[in-house]
């Protein structure tokens, strides 16, 4: 009797075994292959809160913060600020004066645009440091056709040898500043020859020199002004 006991506890032994290793069997086949790595970062993920994504801002054009409305033309004046911060003139993004071009230099620099086709016309930088260049620069400003735009930004000095002539020519164009540059004065001024632009768009600003101010030793910080002009309605 015992030992036909100590038998029937050994095939229920065995049976469980077997169930034991069936029942592994099937989850085996059961559970997809996946790493034990990716299963623990699984479980530690539930219930954690999704990450957004924030998609990468494009790129506008003279690197607005925002973009122009459609049928306007975008632009930026940046003037030089200490001796190795050049001036910059972008207009409807395009660099037309600026380190990277090679156009740019002390002084007054000026470009010429057709309001019209939104194509440069031309540019040029006049030293008001030395030699003798107030009076080509009144030529330049007054050689400009009907319907164009102009734009002015300065690199260090622009106020030294700039003449009378010089300054009725800037001040009939609407400068309200022109007589209030001084020694490297960072200055920019936007200008439109015959025609107007709108009221709201922001045309000139100045900033002067000052020793208990400055950002850069013996200059003034640089000034920026930029925003979206219409084009011509046809």
């Amino acid at each position: 009797m015992v030992k036909m006991k100590g038998t029937l506890k050994a095939l229920f032994l065995f049976f469980l075994s077997l169930c034991a290793w069936y029942s592994g069997y099937l989850l085996a086949e059961l559970i997809p292959e996946t790493p034990l790595s990716s299963a623990v970062y699984s479980i530690r993920s539930i219930g954690e809160k999704p990450v957004l994504k924030v998609p990468t801002p494009r790129r506008q054009k003279c690197d607005h913060w925002t973009s122009c409305p459609p049928n306007t033309y975008a632009y930026k004046l940046l003037s030089g600020g200490g001796k190795d911060n050049y001036a910059k003139i972008c207009f409807d993004d395009e660099l037309l004066i600026g380190e990277k071009t090679g156009n740019v230099e002390r002084g007054i620099n000026i470009a010429i645009v057709n309001y019209v086709t939104g194509k440069v016309i031309k540019t040029q930088f006049f030293d008001m440091y030395e030699g003798d260049n107030s009076g080509p620069m009144t030529a330049f400003i007054q050689s400009a056709p009907q319907k164009s735009l102009l734009f002015f930004v300065t690199h260090d000095d622009g106020s030294s040898r700039l003449k009378e002539e010089a300054k009725n020519a800037i001040e009939a164009l609407g400068s309200k500043e022109i007589r209030n540059l001084k020694f490297r004065s960072s200055w920019v001024f936007l200008a439109a020859k015959g025609f107007e632009l709108p009221s709201g768009i922001e045309r000139e600003k100045i900033n002067h020199s000052d020793n208990k101010k400055n950002r850069y030793y013996g200059w003034p910080a640089e000034i920026q002004i930029d925003g979206c002009i219409p084009r011509e309605q046809s």
